[in-house]
């Protein structure tokens, strides 16, 4: 529920209440200030010995007002009686000291009057001194009553007294649709089976069947396991709750065990529906896990979450759908059968997948005919459902930016860059130095990956940095392949260590940045020594690699293997990294040339492509494949002039509505002439003499057809 409002209502009426307040108190405050002069207490006192003042009234405070005797008549003294009229006032804190002086100077002079002296009784206070306490209280009394009547009528999640209330959000019409989901056509069978259940449970009850009670996406994080579930909800047409794992885990314990149950009572009450759980491993981690044993108020929420959904009670038209990317810190009893009967891997797509999404993302976008999904499906390896769409996001920001109302495959693939690598900093100051080392290191690695033929294809060399990087090189794999090979691993060790050894060769010297190519490699070759049996020496035996440790499950577990295993692991690492460092040194040193071309190359342009590097080694030198790419550039810029002059075209089938509009001529553009000024009176025989030459001559022009026509005209006036 939307408290917002409510909670803007509530301080608009207590800034309300608060001006009202004010203003009522300026108010009564300036009622009751007197407008009568001020005396300090010697000036009273002064006034006294002179026998100026008629009479003194004591306030109920610390106030003294007086009375002079030049106004003392009548209707003053009656007002004054009444402490509702002064001449002036004065502060005194002492009555009796003022009694005291009045008495002495009155005694000291004998033509003196002692001075008149009323005190005040309770019967002589203002109305306004009983009103105003009593409306302040009435006010704030009221407020408070109101604050706390709205705070009971708000529920849900924002009411103070709803704490251990549900946070789910309900959504009744879900519009997303398995059309939506595209690269995962067995996951999609997988679900069906819950739509139809959930259209029509009568269908499964009658042969005995149980539809899973809960079903548990597990995958990479974008891979569209939310949108599943929202997809079945909307396939189904049931009411939806969504809910994370953290919204359960509070501070006090208790909350979210109270929590879920109520979820549940929800959900009871709409029957049949889905409830979907996103990221549960925050809540349903293993049961004791951690160094100081469990977390209570987690593993209460847990208990009830196991309760509810196969425990006492009955939740047949209730199916509870969660997502996490870490089933293997789950608590056994939640995928036990019966509660998470079925687990759905949500992999990476492949290709076909990848193309699919494409064409899904790309729906609302107008792009160029030149956009090939297959080949862009190709490029992006390794891409999840949302990387994808992050992807076509970033191109058609980058049209937007260019004031461009159509999608180019340049934008796209600049997207692709810009996801794997981060943007481009061209205003970043590159010394010539740090050129020319990221120019021959970039080189080295894309000319090792081009002779090795184990590499992925080389895409693209640029030098200009991008995200952390000072340059970078991008090969993409010709397939999916699900098996990588012995080879294609020490190929991809090989060319990864090009750059650091094509600093060595050319440079002469070694530089930090090749700090993160040692790093892959090594952990390349670890792998390879560890996990996948690839070393001679301990083929064929498993010892762990360094994975992400969960500390409940792995604190303080043994080692899979002794101190002179590790040292053999050790040695088989280095022995690994080092034999491709020495072939991709050797590779760079037989094509020295190749690689001064390429940097050369690299220079003039920043950026080449696989293409042009594959022309570099047909033997291509740097001036040809620089013409290669002026034409090409030229060419593209043709063709994209060409798109744009026929999507002009279609749009304005007619051509330009404004080229269409003829100017209405003016009245004096040109002289009128009149006919009797050009035609001049000709002898009858001249005027024959000159048509018949004429009409001679348009015979003559004339061609055997028109000829024809006119013979057939003529025939034809005869009858």
């Amino acid at each position: 529920m939307d408290t917002k409002p409510n909670a803007r209502r509530i301080i608009f009426i207590v800034l309300t209440a608060i001006l009202i307040i004010v203003l009522l108190a300026v108010l009564f405050t300036n009622l009751n200030k007197s407008t009568a002069e001020t005396l300090s207490y010697d000036r009273l006192l002064e006034k006294i010995k002179n026998n100026e003042v008629a009479g003194i009234y004591f306030t109920d405070s610390y106030t003294v007002n007086v009375l002079y005797k030049e106004q003392d008549n009548e209707k003053n003294r009656e007002q004054f009686e009444r402490g509702k009229y002064a001449s002036a006032v004065c502060i005194t804190i002492y009555r009796d000291e003022l009694v005291a002086a009045v008495e002495k100077y009155s005694a000291g002079s004998e033509n003196a009057s002692l001075p008149t002296i009323w005190l005040n009784g309770p019967s002589n206070n203002s109305f306004s001194s009983y009103i105003f306490p009593v409306l302040m209280l009435l006010i704030l009394g009221g407020l408070a009553v109101y604050m706390i009547v709205v705070m009971r009528k708000q529920g849900g999640a924002g009411g103070a007294m709803n704490f251990g209330k549900t946070k789910s959000k309900v959504t009744d019409n879900v519009k997303v649709r398995f059309t939506d989901v595209a690269g995962a056509e067995e996951e999609k069978l997988e679900l069906q089976e819950v739509v139809e259940f959930l259209k029509s449970p009568k269908k499964f009850r009658d042969v005995g069947a149980r539809v899973p009670k809960g079903v548990l996406l597990v995958g990479p994080p974008g891979t569209g396991k939310t949108l599943f579930a929202k997809a079945v909800a909307g396939e189904a047409g049931v009411p939806f709750y969504s809910i994370s794992g953290s919204d359960f885990v509070e501070m006090f314990v208790g909350v979210g065990a109270s929590r879920v149950r109520d979820l549940f009572n929800q959900a009871k009450r709409t029957q049949p529906c889905i409830v979907f759980i996103d990221e549960i491993d925050a809540v349903g981690r293993k049961r004791g896990a951690g160094l100081g044993g469990g977390n209570d108020e987690r593993e209460q929420t847990l208990n009830q979450l196991l309760v509810q959904m196969d425990g006492f009670e009955e939740n047949e038209a209730i199916v509870i759908m969660a997502a996490t990317n870490r089933a293997d810190v789950l608590d056994p009893a939640l995928l036990r059968p019966g509660r998470f009967d079925r687990q759905i891997f949500v992999n990476l797509p492949d290709v076909k997948g990848r193309e699919a999404i494409f064409k899904v993302h790309a729906r609302n976008k107008p792009l160029s005919p030149e956009v090939d999904f297959k080949n862009l499906a190709r490029l992006t390896t390794g891409f999840s459902g949302a990387d994808i769409e992050n992807l076509l996001n970033e191109a058609a920001i980058i049209a937007a930016r260019d004031n461009r109302k159509i999608i180019q495959m340049n934008d796209i693939l600049e997207g692709i860059n810009k996801v794997i690598a981060g943007p481009q900093k061209r205003s970043r100051v590159v010394t010539e130095k740090d050129k020319r080392i990221t120019a021959y290191h970039e080189a080295g690695h894309a000319l090792v990956g081009r002779m090795l033929k184990n590499c992925d294809a080389v895409q693209e060399v640029s030098i200009i940095p991008r995200g952390m990087a000072a340059g970078y090189t991008i090969s993409r794999p010709k397939s999916d392949d699900s098996h990588t090979t012995l080879s294609h691993l020490q190929d991809t060790i090989a060319m990864t260590m090009g750059g650091r050894a094509a600093e060595a060769l050319i440079i002469q010297d070694i530089t930090t940045g090749a700090s993160m190519d040692i790093k892959q490699a090594t952990s390349i070759a670890r792998s390879m020594v560890t996990e996948w049996g690839m070393s001679p020496a301990l083929s064929n035996v498993y010892y762990g690699g360094e994975q992400e440790v969960f500390i409940g499950r792995d604190y303080q577990t043994q080692a899979s293997y002794s101190d002179e295993i590790a040292a053999i692991i050790d040695t088989e690492i280095r022995k690994i990294v080092d034999t491709a460092y020495a072939r991709a040194y050797e590779i760079l040193e037989k094509n020295v040339g190749i690689l001064h071309a390429m940097v050369e190359l690299l220079y003039e342009h920043e950026t080449i492509y696989g293409d042009e590097v594959d022309l570099l080694m047909e033997g291509k030198s740097a001036a040809e494949v620089t013409e290669y790419i002026k034409e090409k550039k030229t060419r593209r810029e043709r063709e994209a002039k060409e798109r744009s002059e026929e999507l002009r075209r279609k749009e304005n089938p007619l051509g330009d509505p404004k080229a269409l509009i003829v100017a209405e001529p003016k009245p004096n553009d040109s002289p009128v002439i009149e006919v009797n000024e050009i035609i001049e009176e000709a002898p009858a025989d001249a005027k024959d003499e000159s048509a018949d030459e004429t009409a001679s001559a348009d015979k003559s022009e004339k061609p055997e057809a028109d000829k024809a026509d006119e013979k057939a005209d003529e025939k034809n006036e005869k009858k």
